[in-house]
């Protein structure tokens, strides 16, 4: 993988800068952030609601009386995967 060296960061900003223009570089740093802001509150919400889902069911187990069941890290999201995509096709 290449270097990327103060001149050439400096040759790509006169190119945004062109292409853009000074006065739009405020309103695409800002949506660039907010975007970024929401892509991480959405990651940080499904990671909550899947641990939710795993510990709502290994309650169910629990009250149930079935069997303790261990799963792989990669078997509990292939699981929930597949939950997700049953719950869209019904």
């Amino acid at each position: 993988m290449p270097n990327i060296g103060a001149p050439e960061l400096i040759i790509v900003l006169l190119i945004v800068v062109l292409i853009f223009g000074g006065a739009k570089l405020p309103k695409l740093a800002r949506s660039l952030g907010e975007a970024k802001t929401e892509f991480e509150k959405s990651a940080k919400t499904d990671s909550k609601k899947d641990a939710k889902e795993a510990a709502a069911a290994l309650e169910a187990a629990k009250v149930n009386g079935d069997e303790k069941v261990t799963l792989s890290k990669s078997e509990l999201e292939a699981l929930l995967v597949e939950r997700e995509q049953k719950a869209k096709r019904d």
